[in-house]
């Protein structure tokens, strides 16, 4: 099965560092406050996610959710998470470590479409 979401070496240093500090975590994806539209990360439960929302996957056993809405125009692509130098000015955990994560993207090929990992759900 093919991952919709990936993660980079760097930024899984940085997850690792957060988990050390924080434990389980969880990702979601940003729709446009918050430093446009980036990945957030956030302690696990501490961002709560309804029936609007859709989780893609996981990287490093987080959950990474973004709304179903968004979806709808990420659908054919694969989000890769990487990190770069800079403050960001979100609630992500971790901004105060002078790095923020940021999505790199790509488009699917069609043999690839066919061999998605499946969705999850909130069950209302």
């Amino acid at each position: 099965m093919i991952k919709r979401v990936t993660i980079s070496p760097e930024a899984i240093a940085v997850v690792n560092d957060l988990k050390r500090k924080f434990g389980d975590l969880m990702f979601h994806q940003s729709g446009g406050c918050c430093d446009g539209s980036q990945p957030m990360c956030f302690e696990k439960g501490d961002f709560k996610v309804g029936s609007s929302d859709v989780c893609l996957g996981t990287i490093e056993d987080c959950e990474f959710w973004m709304s179903k809405d968004q979806f709808e125009y990420w659908q054919y692509s694969q989000l890769n998470i990487h990190i770069t130098k800079g403050r960001g000015s979100s609630f992500s955990l971790e901004i105060p470590m002078g790095v923020r994560f940021l999505i790199q993207s790509r488009l699917f090929t069609d043999d690839e479409l066919n061999n998605l990992e499946p969705l999850t759900y909130v069950e209302d």
